[in-house]
């Protein structure tokens, strides 16, 4: 199991989203490595539903993950009462390693985890092909 290391990205990341004005939103952590040929991006997201909260997309490349959270607990007792809440919204993006086979995309999610998993293939160097020379 190889750890990916992707500090660039995380970089371009938070510069794209200053620009689009989504520079406050929480950032998404993620974990990250490769496991035989396979892409394993791995996000905390405890207290979601992921069928209503997550939104997962493959554009241009680029693997986006959109979460929102949204959780209000509420303790009454005889003489009081105190309401708390969580909201925010999250937006995560990876550059996909060349070779990624997008339509064999995954998603699961399992105690508070998201993991996504992203085939790809070794890119193969095409043979060199030789040009003729003419003479005139």
């Amino acid at each position: 199991m190889a750890l990916v290391r992707r500090e660039w990205p995380d970089l371009q990341d938070l510069v794209q989203r200053w620009f689009e004005g989504d520079a406050e939103k929480s950032w998404l952590r993620v974990e990250e490595f490769v496991d035989d040929k396979t892409l394993v991006v791995r996000a905390e997201l405890p207290d979601i539903d992921p069928e209503k909260d997550v939104d997962i997309s493959v554009v241009n490349g680029e693997l986006r993950i959109k979460a929102e959270r949204q959780a209000k607990s509420e303790h009454k007792e005889k003489d009081s009462y105190r309401s708390e809440f969580q909201y925010g919204s999250y937006l995560r993006t990876i550059t996909l390693p060349p070779g990624a086979t997008e339509a064999d995309v995954t998603a699961s999610y399992k105690d508070g985890v998201l993991e996504i998993r992203v085939p790809f293939a070794e890119p193969v160097a095409p043979a060199p092909t030789k040009i003729p020379i003419t003479r005139k």
